[in-house]
């Protein structure tokens, strides 16, 4: 069994009467109608399953009439044998004997001759619904590497674990697209997969930091879920969660990654990860949590509540060391605005802690975080004072020019 399988093979959170189910159920119940008789590509991860935990891998390889042909690796790997941020290598995967291309290694996006003979790829991966998560690039480029080739790509679709209304952050600008910056999108976006790739086909996003290179439409199939709603988490869709990745090992940890991500990428603070709430921290050994606690509660932070933690990661940086801190919870899903509660805590630690600052210490990877944020603004801004109201408005600046852009491509209410 894959090391990434024993570490933490999956949670399951079933709601009672659950009705939702993913595209590659629909495909199935549909008896694999697009893909019968064509030489099939797949990119996955062990997040592509069915609600019995069947690998999408597995159900295409014994689908009758499907020639599954050739397998993709993004990000840690089809069957999630890579670590975070681990070049993932060609390979043959040992379970069905087809070729395994790596597009998250010297390539990250499928080389000419990887599509030989590859009439339909095929994309199935559990997306998280914020922009730094690099699923939604390889995403885009598949699609690019398939339009030069004629290829057409199908999107199995599943639930944004953020529902489809959270859209929060600003545009990408230019100068600053990345691989964790891919498209011109907030940083929380409030889509589906499936949604998401219709609108970058369409509205020419799929470029990223290519300059002036043209726009290349792709010949696009989602097959969307049934059952999905806008107003679901996952925990509402009753749907098997594997983890998409090793730092997302629960639904509640994609709620908390745009939550906590960007603070932990400032480097002076550890954010869960190492311990057992991966994004669900903010701690160090010179925090005094109480102190941090009754800081943050001043402040009146609508949906959100903290609490006084203490602990040992298990490894990385801080292991064993004892550090203090927060834990958070939001209360009032609707109300809270995820991505801020991490600048309050930055705002919050440099009001006690001021010699603290991680960008007059050196600390901060700062040109990390303005690829991550898309902007150079944090940098030069919020770094000036670490007070939200500083950048409160250039990180609301694009949200309804989106909700409005956006939802000509929406598959569901």
């Amino acid at each position: 069994m894959k090391k990434y399988l024993i570490i933490s093979l999956l949670l399951c959170s079933f709601a009672v009467n659950a009705q939702v189910r993913t595209g590659i159920e629909v495909l199935r119940d549909r008896q694999f109608a697009g893909l019968r008789g064509k030489r099939v590509g797949l990119v996955t991860n062990p997040s592509g399953v069915d609600r019995e935990l069947k690998s999408t891998i597995d159900i295409l390889f014994e689908a009758p009439g499907v020639n599954l042909v050739a397998l993709y690796g993004p990000e840690h790997g089809v069957r999630g044998d890579a670590y975070a941020g681990d070049k993932v290598d060609d390979s043959r995967d040992s379970r069905t004997g087809l070729p395994v291309y790596s597009i998250y290694g010297a390539a990250r996006e499928p080389l000419p001759e990887m599509l030989e003979g590859i009439d339909v790829m095929v994309y199935d991966i559990q997306d998280v619904g914020t922009r730094s998560y690099t699923f939604i690039s390889t995403l885009g480029l598949v699609m690019r590497a398939c339009a030069k080739k004629g290829i057409e790509v199908m999107v199995l679709d599943r639930p944004n674990p953020l529902g489809g209304r959270k859209v929060e952050g600003c545009y990408v600008e230019d100068g600053f697209y990345s691989f964790v910056s891919q498209f011109r999108i907030p940083y929380v976006y409030g889509m589906t997969v499936g949604e998401f790739a219709r609108m970058i086909n369409e509205e020419g996003m799929n470029h990223g930091q290519r300059g002036n290179e043209p726009h290349l439409y792709c010949r696009l199939t989602v097959i969307p879920m049934e059952g999905w709603t806008r107003d679901m988490r996952f925990l509402d869709t009753g749907l098997p969660w594997v983890l998409p990745s090793p730092n997302i090992p629960y639904p509640q940890s994609a709620i908390n990654y745009p939550s906590a991500g960007i603070a932990g990428d400032c480097s002076y603070l550890n954010i869960g990860i190492g311990y057992n709430l991966p994004f669900g921290t903010f701690a160090a050994e010179w925090i005094d949590a109480d102190a941090l606690l009754a800081k943050l509660e001043s402040y009146g932070l609508p949906g959100v509540r903290f609490r006084p933690i203490h602990y040992k990661p298990f490894y990385g940086g801080m292991q064993g060391k004892l550090l203090h801190g927060v834990q958070y919870d939001y209360t009032d899903y609707e109300a809270a605005t995820l991505t801020l509660t991490q600048f309050y805590v930055m705002q919050a630690l440099n009001e006690l802690y001021p010699e603290q600052n991680p960008f007059k210490t050196g600390k901060a990877r700062v040109q990390m975080l303005g690829k991550i944020c898309g902007t150079d603004y944090v940098m030069k801004v919020f770094a000036k004072r670490m007070m939200v109201s500083d950048i409160l408005d250039y990180w609301n600046k694009d949200v309804e020019h989106f909700r409005t852009l956006s939802s000509k491509y929406y598959l569901y209410q």
